[in-house]
Formats: C-alpha cells, sequence, structure tokens
C-alpha cells in the first residue's frame, strides 16, 4: 500500500480538527449574546454530528478496522480541543493585559486527553458495533 492510499484519513481528521474549536468558539459567542444553556447544547449537538460523520467515513468510505477508525476519529477530537485550548490561551493573554493564569496553559494538555480518551472509547465502541453489522 503506498503513502497515498495510507493518508488517506489525514485530510478529512484534519478538517473535523478545524470543525470543533470553530463550532466551540462560535457558539460561545453566541452564547455571550443571550440563552447560553441553548448555545452551549447546540454546540454539542453541532459536534456530536461531526464525530458521527467522521466515524461514518472511516467505517463507510474508508472502510477501516474499528481500532484505525477509533484512533482517527479521537486523533481528530484531540487535536480540536488542543487547538480549543490554544485559542483559550491567546484570548487569556489578551484579556488579561499579557498575563495569563498559569492554570490555563494546563488547558494545552487536559483538553486534548479529557476529549480524546472518551471519544476513543467511544469510536470504538460505535465502529465495532458497526463493523458486526457489516459482517456477513
Amino acid at each position: 500500500m503506498d503513502s497515498s492510499t495510507h493518508q488517506r484519513w489525514l485530510p478529512m481528521a484534519t478538517f473535523f480538527a478545524i470543525v470543533y474549536p470553530v463550532v466551540g468558539i462560535t457558539f460561545a459567542f453566541a452564547a455571550s449574546q443571550g440563552m447560553v444553556v441553548f448555545w452551549r447544547l447546540a454546540a454539542w449537538l453541532v459536534c456530536a454530528a461531526a464525530f458521527a460523520v467522521h466515524l461514518w467515513y472511516e467505517h463507510a468510505r474508508l472502510q477501516s478496522p474499528p481500532s484505525r477508525a477509533a484512533l482517527h476519529v479521537s486523533l481528530a477530537v484531540a487535536l480540536g480541543a488542543f487547538l480549543l485550548a490554544v485559542w483559550i490561551n491567546v484570548h487569556a493573554y489578551w484579556s488579561s493585559a499579557g498575563h495569563p493564569r498559569p492554570v490555563v496553559l494546563l488547558s494545552l494538555v487536559l483538553f486534548p486527553v479529557i476529549t480524546g480518551v472518551p471519544a476513543f472509547v467511544v469510536a470504538l465502541i460505535v465502529a465495532s458495533l458497526l463493523a458486526r453489522r457489516r459482517a456477513p
């Protein structure tokens, strides 16, 4: 298998890694205008739909085995969480006159772990169920 065939998952994972923080930041701005619970729930639902679409792509289009599909999807989630953490750090720097709280730096490590690990578990379970359903 050549490298172009082997890396077909990477553009889609990168796309979804960008979608997650864009949704989070956009919906957080909307929530600051009012109806916080509604906008947080809407952001969660949009991200859950993106997760499902990405997992479907891995399963149906790329026909990745469950473990590989789960890894690719969870890497996109973790990278998206890291990008969101970078935004939080930049925003904290701007908002506090160049003196962000040291705790904010922890988000660079904690966000990817806290989101990536559960995403892997959920994606592995769902992908395994889908693979079982597909098998004759």
